[in-house]
């Protein structure tokens, strides 16, 4: 046997029940994997309330690192020892151990530790494809970041200001502007009123060619009317509900805009890009251009207390689950 947290209804974080599961066995094609260390990521409240679907019984969790310990018929990728790292579906993260499939496993460099990668996998992945594919930042560029200090945030802010972009970020609080300025926000804005003009005022009037807002309803018309005409708006979280439907007429009335709404399963089905973005990653972190703040710790068990925490605004950079 092994332990897992389960969900057998959607609903708050009450729901999260540490249980004995049997100790899965590996497919052909899959591995499995014993964790050191399990990821804490915004997704995974949208699987536990039931914004996003899955049968029930369910353990959710989308990232983890850990040593491979078995593998299936016709695994290639991994063997029994490797240390690995992954941020995909399907969900099941928040176990001791679990079978995955091994192609979307990566070999983790010896210079990361699993507590880091268990921290950046997701995060930082989710900001490689926003920053070098979703929209690609260019030197001179000024962009406006959502959640600055969260842990997708603090990614984007390192990693943009290493492309030369000058970085405008949005919290919630004075403590949380001061970690943003500290890893790579050039200018701060606390809460969201008046977000147009104080954009306005950072950029001398031009706005921003991107805005990479994972907040949704509460943000949602402000980040568009931060956008220069043929801006981006880049719409990849819910953390205040889902945007709800848009009128596409408005795109053209505020400056022929385009709007996107990527998954990181998309951008990472293939295996080719998949290692691409894993290596981009690990080069960045092990140059030290991008720190992984692991700044809250939990006990897997205790992943209800991570959950109120995290929907709380608690919590700043990464939180990491330790079985």
């Amino acid at each position: 046997m092994t332990k897992a947290i389960r969900i057998h209804a959607n609903g708050g974080p009450e729901m999260l029940q540490w249980e004995d599961v049997p100790t899965p066995e590996p497919g052909p094609g899959d591995a499995l994997v014993h964790h050191a260390a399990v990821g804490l990521n915004y997704i995974d409240v949208y699987f536990r309330t039931g914004l996003y679907k899955s049968p029930l019984p369910a353990t959710i969790g989308m990232e983890a690192s850990g040593t491979v310990t078995a593998v299936g018929d016709g695994v290639t990728t991994v063997k029994v020892g490797d240390r690995v790292a992954y941020a995909s579906a399907p969900i099941g993260a928040y176990a001791t151990d679990r079978v995955m499939p091994a192609d979307r496993l990566v070999r983790l460099p010896d210079s990361i530790a699993f507590t880091t990668a268990a921290a950046m996998m997701l995060q930082g992945m989710t900001a490689q494809y926003l920053l070098r594919r979703t929209f690609k930042v260019q030197s001179g560029q000024t962009i406006l970041v959502h959640a600055a200090a969260g842990g997708v945030g603090l990614i984007l802010c390192q990693w943009a200001k290493y492309l030369g972009a000058v970085v405008i970020g949005v919290v919630s609080t004075p403590e949380k502007a001061e970690l943003a300025k500290a890893h790579g926000a050039a200018h701060v804005i606390v809460g969201h009123a008046d977000l147009p003009a104080q954009v306005k005022r950072f950029t001398g009037g031009a706005m921003v060619p991107v805005v990479y807002d994972s907040i949704g309803k509460d943000t949602f018309m402000a980040s568009l009317d931060c956008l220069a005409p043929l801006g981006m708006m880049v719409s990849y979280g819910n953390a205040s509900g889902p945007a709800g439907p848009i009128d596409v007429g408005l795109l053209a009335a505020k400056g022929s805009l385009f709007l996107t709404r990527p998954s990181l399963a998309t951008y990472l089905a293939k295996r080719s890009d998949l290692e691409w973005a894993a290596n981009d990653l690990f080069e960045v972190v092990e140059k030290g251009v991008v720190a992984i703040r692991v700044n809250q710790t939990f006990p897997l068990s205790e992943a209800a207390a991570a959950h109120r925490a995290l929907e709380a605004r608690q919590t700043t950079g990464s939180t990491v689950l330790l079985p």
